[in-house]
């Protein structure tokens, strides 16, 4: 008997892959976690606004901090020893005495200014070049700028201070170390407070979370009853809050990067006025792209563990009746 094909026969589907229904599952559950934050605009924006003000905040002192030190690298030569030399040394002389100090080993350069030189220097920044020709003779001295080396510490520095000062040629030693290593160590204060600060504050981002997440739940204990007793686990009852959690950290995330970025553009202006006013280059360094995904990332986790601890602390406790 010959055998005929139905052609209204249907080819029998392939079932799905395990990972497929996972990653579907996932993507229903997030969309409609999503869904649930716009339907309650209001409450949802002031959560998120709440998480971007918390994250922000850290950031913005970070910021300042990274600038203050990109400023204060260009003031090296702070760190130099401005050798002041009597008034009876003549210019040979003075030469020779920066080639001798040069030749130590905790002496990195020494740079020689003669006297002619730093008047000349000195009319054309002060501005008093006038009063100064009817001056009769030059007052200021031969001075020499001596850097220290690398490798040298605190007690090394205070004993070149010394030994320079008690040279016979020298007049005065000028030394501008100590308020540049003050405002280094003010600034590593700084960091160390903001660190404590940030880890503050990420707690409170997660109990703000978590309480939130902890509503929600009371808000849905029915539903999430009838969902246990049709055989649902713990693991799939959980599941909405965590995706709201990372809801709320990604948009907390993203809102405290537009409020940082927003705070630079305030700041733009008044920056390229001051500097505009010390003839410098300064300008107001951003974040890196490293930076602004550390702190997205850092709203995305305190999101989802703030509601996975909350999520598991409570759902053990609503079983059906």
């Amino acid at each position: 008997m010959a055998v005929t094909r139905n052609a209204d026969a249907v080819a029998p589907v392939r079932s799905s892959g395990p990972f497929s229904i996972w990653l579907a599952r996932h993507i229903g559950t997030a969309i409609g976690s999503l869904g649930r934050l716009v339907r309650h605009p209001f409450s949802s924006l002031m959560i998120v606004l709440v998480i971007a003000v918390t994250l922000a905040l850290p950031a913005a002192i970070n910021l300042v901090v990274k600038n203050a030190r990109s400023i204060s690298t260009g003031w090296d030569n702070a760190l130099d020893f401005a050798v002041f030399l009597n008034q009876g040394l003549s210019e040979s002389e003075a030469e020779g005495l920066g080639r001798l100090i040069e030749q130590r080993a905790d002496v990195d350069s020494v740079e020689f200014i003669s006297a002619t030189q730093a008047l000349v220097e000195f009319k054309e920044q002060s501005g008093f070049g006038q009063a100064l020709d009817q001056l009769p003779d030059n007052p200021l001295p031969h001075t020499l700028v001596v850097r220290p080396s690398p490798g040298n510490n605190g007690p090394s520095m205070v004993l070149l201070q010394e030994e320079l000062t008690n040279l016979p040629e020298t007049d005065h030693v000028q030394v501008d170390t100590e308020w540049v290593q003050r405002f280094h160590a003010i600034l590593d204060i700084v960091r160390q407070a903001v660190a404590i600060g940030a880890a503050l504050l990420g707690i409170a981002i997660v109990v703000i979370i978590g309480n939130t997440i902890r509503l929600d739940i009371e808000n849905r204990r029915n539903e999430i009853e009838v969902t246990k007793l049709l055989g649902a686990t713990n693991a799939f009852v959980r599941r909405p809050f965590l995706w709201t959690g990372f809801w709320y950290g990604l948009l907390g995330g993203l809102m405290a990067l537009a409020l940082v970025y927003y705070g630079l553009f305030l700041l733009q202006g008044p920056v390229e006025r001051l500097a505009g006013l010390y003839q410098s280059n300064i300008a107001v360094a951003a974040m890196s792209l490293v930076e602004a995904a550390a702190i997205v990332g850092v709203g995305v986790f305190l999101g989802l563990f703030g509601s996975w601890f909350t999520a598991a602390r409570h759902m053990r406790r609503i079983e059906p009746r």
